[in-house]
């Protein structure tokens, strides 16, 4: 199964000034799997899962000299690490704290040798043991995009025409219709590689479905590794009721059960930096960053993965096969949170990248789905399901704002342009994407 992260290891490995990389992402979204494929372009790749092999950790023990480390890892795995043509890929990194702080030093002392690491709990450990200024990377990775999932069951051409496609020119209408069943079969199957690569073998909704069930269960006992006891009840009752809250303002009140903002809040904060759900702040939008203007009592929240959000709110995903138009309409808060899910897949991912929303403070209601800085603007989303032909909350932030010379609406309709509105399918968030990952997602093909 392609994936963009194999094009940003490529160009990380071909790096003359490259620092050791951290994979970062939540459980099961293939960053393991990942390295894994990567690691046959070397001569050998040595893998050390702290996790597995807890006797690893002694060796980080002594000090963090990168030659004493690397001599007795060769020793330990029982195969020869050569700066240049070995992967030493530390997995579950998070396990052994000291071995994240040795990554400093293979940039300092040994800087032709590629050293990668991952770990499904890893941005736990970095709250702990902090990340060296300068001296390792990141790399962000996500769910298959709604792209990746279309090369991955068989839909190149496909891709490629969605890719190559200029803006304000209709698609024609077969294969419009044909991409809004693939979006709608895309909500229904997800983007966990896990789920992906059920649907590819066995073509069986059903057996996704399942697959869906066990992510879940898996994120659930993954609580006990990161929370507190008495902090589990909290994490169980907001994992349960966030995916009914997608699309509108979180509030703390409306999650049930007798608890307060002040037992809720730190573990949410928790969720998030778990990556099983994502904060989609406010901004003013009024300039660049738009993280400058915020209010942190307003925010909205996506989940992981739109399949997932809906197996835990037990909704039947085989509506999306069924009538995928219908469900569009019936299901607009999942069209809103896929195209949220989108725009970070296609992100920079060297970096963590924060979603913003816009509200008016005034008693009317007008409000914004999503503010994306497009080339340095600020690009006002709105994800309608069905034809959303209703923009008042957007023309509104356009009127208010000359530093947003347009908007862009995605939804079931075809491409089109009129006034400030640039209207767009839902299958072509891609569209928004920078250069870079662009040209990662023509590697795919």
């Amino acid at each position: 199964m392609k994936r963009l992260m194999d094009w940003h290891l490529i160009q990380w490995k071909d790096n003359p000034h490259r620092k050791p990389l951290l994979i970062r992402g939540a459980r099961q979204v293939g960053k393991t799997y990942g390295v894994r494929q990567f690691g046959k372009s070397f001569q050998n790749i040595v893998e050390i899962n702290f996790e597995r092999k807890k006797d690893a950790n002694k060796i980080f023990e002594k000090d963090l000299v990168p030659e004493r480390i690397v001599q007795e890892l060769s020793l330990f795995s029982g195969q020869s690490i050569i700066p240049g043509k070995t992967l030493l890929f530390f997995d579950e990194i998070q396990e052994c704290p000291e071995a994240i702080r040795s990554m400093r030093y293979f940039f300092e002392e040994m800087p032709l040798l590629h050293v990668i690491a991952a770990g499904s709990l890893l941005d736990f450990a970095l709250e702990k043991t902090g990340l060296p200024v300068g001296r390792i990377s990141s790399l962000y990775v996500f769910p298959l995009s709604f792209m990746e999932f279309l090369v991955a069951i068989g839909e190149t051409l496909i891709a490629e025409a969605v890719l190559s496609h200029e803006k304000n020119i209709p698609m024609g209408e077969a294969i419009h219709s044909k991409l809004l069943d693939l979006v709608g079969q895309y909500l229904s199957i997800g983007g966990m590689p896990e789920a992906v690569a059920k649907w590819i073998l066995t073509k069986s909704p059903l057996e996704s479905f399942k697959v869906h069930h066990q992510l879940i269960d898996t994120y659930r006992q993954d609580f006990q590794k990161y929370a507190k006891k008495h902090e589990i009840k909290y994490l169980d009752a907001l994992f349960n009721e966030i995916p009914r809250h997608i699309g509108r303002q979180f509030k703390y009140s409306e999650i049930h059960g007798e608890y307060k903002k002040r037992e809720l809040a730190p573990c949410l904060d928790l969720l998030c930096l778990a990556n099983v759900v994502h904060k989609i702040h406010y901004s003013a939008g009024n300039g660049l960053p738009l993280g400058a203007e915020t209010n942190s009592e307003w925010f909205k929240i996506i989940f992981l993965d739109t399949a997932l959000c809906q197996a835990i709110l037990g909704l039947d995903l085989a509506t999306w096969f069924l009538d995928s138009r219908q469900a569009f309409v019936n299901r607009g808060e999942i069209v809103e949170a896929f195209i949220g899910q989108e725009l970070l897949c296609y992100s920079i991912p060297y970096r963590r990248t924060d979603l913003y929303f816009w509200k008016a403070e005034s008693p009317n209601q007008a409000e914004v789905d999503y503010l994306y800085d497009y080339i340095n603007t600020i690009i006002p989303i709105e994800a309608k399901s069905g034809d959303g032909r209703t923009l008042k909350s957007m023309h509104r932030f356009l009127d208010q704002r000359a530093n947003s010379p347009f908007g862009v609406r995605f939804s079931a309709q075809n491409y089109s342009m009129f006034q400030k509105i640039d209207s767009r399918p839902l299958y072509a968030t891609i569209s928004l994407a920078n250069e870079e990952q662009k040209e990662s997602l023509k590697s795919l093909f």
